[in-house]
């Protein structure tokens, strides 16, 4: 019940969610997506040239694939890549999270005229596990979701001074836009005008002569002004042409190209379905899924007597669902500016949803919870050298205490949903704590024996070495197929000083046994990704260690390989670089 959700407890779960997302802000595991590792490379280089642009990238097909704001955004937060850290380069994104959730604070409690509700709604927003995903990283979500939303959010807050505003308003909208472009794409002008539109169309009761006469020629002067904002990328740019041929028709006008068959297809069967889209903007959500579901039930029974804020909301939703649905190309990740319509609205009927949305979401938290404690319990059983400190456990117990604790009392099942929520991405950081001390960095031996050497490092992604960058400083980095990465014997054959990994509880002497003049230089403990279904069967079954983790040795073997500049190993007969 809403009665029970009183200023204290939600001052109380707002520290635990400040604490949850400040949690592991640096850590090399962090939920995030694997656009971040391109993003940085992309940094990187740029700053390494001197030049705010063009951008510069040494990947095939990766290099103005996004506009320059988050890259400008990373050369500012890190000195001109002078103070190279995930902190650095992801506090940025932080700010504009919190923002956000502020400003949805202020909007939601303006109109509804509740503090409790404005804060209920940043808190929601914030437990959805897409903003704790792409909130977080350096990736270009957190500035395009601030951005696209500033303006419908100030349209809630204002009410009648925004939507009668002649000049004010639209030119304040127009740069949110077009600063949000600058950051993500210039498409996103079309969602946001077709939102706006609606949004005007609406506040007018509907009455197409009053939207024409009082609102067209604002909605034409924040899309001309927006749009010359993202056109400044051409202006400044050397290379204009690059521009379009890479970004504006790769890297959007390949999204409406069939995926398969043909469009139609497409649009109803398959990955790309609109089924599809649906559910992963409500998957967005994540553990609040079945909350959400619940509450567009809700507003459905109760359509007719909707606030005309609810209502926008709900445009808002509607506008960009049918937008991305166009594109052949559909993803839920594309709505991630509409998740805070969607924690405004389940703040809004928060008082009257059903309890088994809540008691979904906390039986979802206890599995987490659960595989979190066993897969724990059972690397500290099986290895000495991982270790939790006794604060990690002593989390572990409150959340899956709060947790049953909202399944039996009924009076805070719903503020414990919330608060166990911000619980479980602190357990899921803490669960990965001991790989990012020493157990999973190379000591500083390792790292000044590798000084400006090559280095030959498993990448199962691209741009995977900007990772390695943070573990070996100084060193240059080259990246072979992580598929060989126990393939000591052909390794060492080909490269003079590479890592290469082994399960744990084996033993590399064996292997070394044959190379008297090859030397480990320095180990850690990694965790491997992309898993064979076989291998994930093997980890149910209990076999973490040998599957889920890796011993990572770096050893200088007697290979002789020649000099490699970037992008030119193939001409020096070596295997083209994997990162790239």
């Amino acid at each position: 019940m809403q009665g029970n959700f009183s200023i204290r407890s939600a001052l109380l779960i707002l520290l635990l969610a400040v604490v949850s997302y400040f949690y592991g802000l640096d850590s090399r595991f962090a939920p995030k997506n694997g656009d971040e590792y391109p993003y940085m490379h992309i940094v990187r280089l740029t700053a390494d040239s001197g030049h705010w642009l063009p951008l510069q990238s040494e990947m095939d097909g990766l290099k103005n694939t996004k506009p320059p704001l988050l890259f400008w955004q990373g050369i500012a937060s890190t000195s001109w890549a002078s103070q190279w850290t995930l902190w650095n380069l992801r506090w940025p994104n932080l700010l504009y999270t919190g923002l956000t959730a502020f400003f949805l604070f202020l909007a939601v409690r303006r109109f509804s005229a509740q503090t409790k509700t404005g804060i209920l709604a940043a808190l929601v927003w914030l437990a959805f596990f897409s903003s704790y995903r792409y909130g977080r990283p350096f990736l270009t979500d957190p500035a395009e979701v601030f951005f696209l939303t500033l303006p419908f959010m100030g349209l809630l807050y204002w009410g009648k001074t925004a939507f009668d505003s002649r000049l004010l308003f639209p030119v304040f909208a127009a740069l949110c836009f077009g600063l949000a472009l600058l950051a993500k794409s210039f498409a996103y002008i079309v969602p946001a005008t077709f939102a706006l539109t609606l949004y005007y169309w609406r506040w007018r009761e509907w009455s197409l002569s009053k939207f024409i006469t009082r609102d067209l020629l604002k909605l034409a002067l924040i899309v001309i002004v927006a749009l010359g904002v993202f056109a400044l990328w051409f202006l400044l740019d050397p290379s204009p042409e690059a521009i379009w041929r890479e970004f504006v028709l790769g890297e959007n006008a390949g999204k409406f190209q069939a995926r398969s068959s043909n469009y139609l297809f497409d649009l109803f069967r398959g990955g790309d379905s609109i089924w599809m889209l649906i559910l992963t903007t409500l998957a967005n959500a994540g553990l609040f899924i079945a909350v959400l579901v619940n509450t567009l039930w809700q507003c459905w029974r109760e359509r007719r007597f909707l606030s005309i804020e609810e209502n926008l909301l709900l445009l808002l939703i509607a506008a960009f669902l049918i937008v991305f649905s166009l594109p052949s190309q559909r993803s839920g990740r594309y709505l991630l500016p509409v998740m805070p319509a969607f924690a405004a609205l389940i703040a809004l009927h928060w008082q009257h949803l059903s309890f088994w949305g809540f008691r979904f979401a906390l039986v979802l938290q206890l599995i987490i919870l659960g595989a979190l404690t066993w897969v724990g319990f059972n690397l500290q059983a099986e290895n000495p050298i991982w270790h939790y400190s006794s604060g990690h456990w002593v989390l572990m117990a409150i959340s899956v205490t709060c947790a049953l604790l909202g399944l039996t009392k009924t009076q805070w099942c719903k503020s414990l949903t919330l608060a166990v929520c911000f619980l479980s991405y602190c357990a899921l950081n803490s669960s990965l704590a001991p790989l990012e001390g020493a157990l999973g960095r190379y000591d500083f031996q390792a790292i000044e024996a590798v000084q400006e050497k090559a280095v030959w490092i498993p990448c199962d992604y691209r741009a995977k070495d900007e990772e390695y960058r943070l573990l070996l400083p100084g060193a240059q980095l080259h990246g072979y197929p992580s598929q060989q990465a126990n393939d000591i014997t052909g390794l060492l054959g080909q490269y003079p000083l590479v890592a290469v990994q082994a399960p744990l509880n084996s033993s590399i002497e064996e292997k070394l046994a044959a190379c008297p003049s090859c030397n480990i230089i320095g180990h850690r403990m990694e965790m491997r990704a992309r898993q064979t279904p076989q291998e994930i069967e093997a980890i149910l079954k209990g076999h973490i260690g040998e599957y889920l983790f890796v011993n990572e040795y770096l050893i200088a073997g007697p290979a002789i390989v020649p000099s490699v500049e970037p992008g030119n190993e193939l001409s020096s007969g070596l295997p083209k670089d994997a990162c790239r």
